[in-house]
């Protein structure tokens, strides 16, 4: 399916002014040039320059969408000037999604190399309201206009980290109670067993919108959305289409690289991504956040454009 730019870009505008927002998570994939960018703003001497491109491509990004999910802000509390950089590429209609850094979600920090000494132990800061608002918030105050949806994405806990879902709830529930108002939270679980009543329910109780995510060990976004009271904020709904359900991350990047095209349709991702479009559309006290990655069909721009394709 090629690309229709400038439908793409008229029908996420319509979109984004009856509060239905949807577009990538990240934006920095050389792959979509000649889809979504112009090679030649990024060459430099006659050659494609990555640096030049990853530093500007988002103001060309933000010509077509409204909105992005920002998942660098996932590995590293955002300074001031980075959220700055980033605003100031982007129309003032603009909406960012950010991953809440991972300081804050969490519990045991995996053994991976970029987690130095503390890989393998218990992360002190974990749901440690005064470190999120002091580390994330308070640079973030910076740009307010422009965040529309803070995400806390929790991986997979197990049974070391809390022996019943409820556990986490009671400890999800006093953080929650302990954040500032007025700012768009949602929370984005991994334990799909843990999407009970009580989940639901403490997200109610303080507005928070629950992330139906498309995910190795979650179920379908469509069976998410069908769960009694999952839809938690009745002002904020949110949805990433991340990976197909039963598929590793890593196996997705080997198979989809360079993301230049679909590889594989989900008919199941597409038709729920219509759905809470149209779902958003016919409720305008809400506003609705849509993110698509590469790695559920091999190219996020074209799942998008069939997702706005989708007949009423």
């Amino acid at each position: 399916m090629s690309l229709d730019r400038e439908w793409l870009k008229s029908s996420a505008a319509t979109l984004a002014a009856s509060g239905v927002f949807i577009g990538t998570s990240s934006w920095k994939y050389p792959g979509w040039r000649g889809q979504l960018y112009d090679s030649a703003r990024y060459e430099w001497r006659g050659k494609f320059a990555k640096a030049r491109f990853e530093k500007n491509c988002l103001a060309e990004y933000a010509e077509v969408f409204k909105t992005v999910c920002v998942d660098a802000a996932y590995y590293t509390f955002p300074s001031v000037p980075y959220l700055e950089g980033l605003a100031s590429q982007v129309p003032p209609d603009f909406q960012f999604g950010f991953k809440v850094t991972d300081e804050i979600t969490v519990r045991k920090f995996p053994n991976l190399p970029r987690f130095g000494q503390r890989a393998g132990q218990r992360n002190e800061h974990f749901l440690k309201a005064e470190v999120f608002e002091r580390g994330f918030l308070k640079p973030c105050e910076a740009i307010r206009p422009r965040v529309g949806l803070l995400i806390f994405e929790f991986s997979r806990f197990y049974a070391a980290d809390y022996g019943q879902g409820r556990d986490f709830v009671a400890a999800l529930d006093t953080f929650l109670a302990q954040l500032p108002r007025g700012w768009p939270y949602a929370v984005e679980m991994r334990n799909w067993q843990w999407l009970q009543r009580e989940y639901f329910d403490c997200l109610s109780r303080h507005r928070v919108a629950h992330v139906y995510n498309s995910w190795t060990e979650m179920p379908q976004i469509s069976e998410q959305m069908a769960l009694p009271g999952s839809r938690t904020n009745p002002e904020l709904v949110a949805a990433r289409f991340l990976l197909k359900p039963g598929r590793k991350y890593e196996d997705a990047v080997k198979s989809f690289q360079p993301y230049d095209q679909t590889k594989e349709v989900n008919a199941e991702a597409r038709q729920a991504g219509a759905a809470l479009i149209r779902e958003g559309k016919a409720d305008p006290r809400r506003k609705t956040f849509i993110y698509v990655n590469n790695r559920l069909e091999g190219n996020a721009l074209q799942t998008i454009q069939a997702m706005l394709a989708n007949p009423e």
